[in-house]
């Protein structure tokens, strides 16, 4: 039974860092026309203000646009512990026009995801999702919102690893890196879906395994929710150009690699995504 981390109900110690932090953290810039700008959001830091987080001083939205001189536009989400490519739009109809394609589905996301346990076959997982209502920011939603909605994600495991330490009843842990495609966009779709499979994502404090999540902070040395958004395919709205937008892993994923015996994994395109 997955043991559900009750510890960490604050933000993680990357996220306490951004927000103490004087200097905004460096965003990379990954792609940019006239039209469009892709960032690397970085783990832990907020697309944009919120009232839920006023102690917040730096929002990717506001950093894209010191960047790049102009407003700029989201168009999908990326959770906040969340790293990898996020989308804007540089003017309110590319705007329109992008997030039709995300709500028809027609955009390809990709992320890869460090989850517990080794996992061996490729699938899609069709399991609605009950609406999560936020205590602070749905404290007046009506309860019809409160509904379960289709959620689709394929997955495939592309590496296992099992090394000689304890993280529970268990002599040994093991870990998966596995491929996500999410084919609709629901709130945590990823993360409740992997933890429906038993095979939580690795840092997710709320559907994670307490334990496991331990057991990862103390053994790799760094606090994080270990899923990234590696790649984005879609439309251009205004050259209807076919776009990929991929972005690097980051150092740390590479340090838990070696750790895991993956050190001499190959990065290239064709095998991580």
């Amino acid at each position: 039974m997955t043991d559900i981390d009750t510890t960490q109900t604050k933000p993680s110690l990357v996220e306490d860092e951004l927000a103490q932090q004087e200097q905004p953290p460096k965003l990379e810039v990954l792609f940019e026309d006239e039209h469009l700008v892709a960032i690397h959001k970085p783990a832990g830091l907020l697309v944009h203000r919120s009232y839920l987080a006023r102690k917040e001083r730096f929002f990717a939205m506001q950093l894209t646009r010191d960047i790049v001189g102009s407003h700029v536009f989201p168009v999908h989400r990326l959770d906040r512990p969340t790293s990898g490519v996020l989308l804007f739009a540089k003017n309110s109809e590319c705007a329109r026009l992008l997030c039709e394609q995300f709500e028809q589905h027609t955009v390809t996301k990709q992320y890869l995801a460090l989850v517990r346990g080794n996992m061996h076959e490729s699938a899609e997982l069709d399991y609605a999702l009950k609406v999560e209502l936020d205590d602070v920011a749905d404290k007046f939603a009506t309860a019809d919102k409160a509904v379960y909605q289709d959620a689709v994600t394929q997955y495939s495991p592309l590496l296992n690893s099992e090394i000689p330490y304890s993280s529970g009843r268990y002599p040994t842990s093991r870990f998966c890196l596995i491929k996500l495609t999410p084919k609709t966009g629901r709130k945590h779709q990823l993360r409740r879906h992997m933890a429906h499979l038993r095979h939580p994502i690795i840092g997710d404090t709320t559907h994670g395994d307490g334990k496991q999540n331990k057991f990862a902070r103390e053994h790799f040395q760094v606090n994080r929710l270990w899923l990234i958004a590696k790649s984005l395919q879609f439309t251009h709205p205004v050259t209807q150009e076919p776009m990929h937008i991929e972005t690097e892993l980051e150092p740390e994923w590479l340090d838990v690699f070696a750790k895991l015996g993956w050190d001499k994994l190959e990065q290239d395109e064709g095998y991580l995504i």
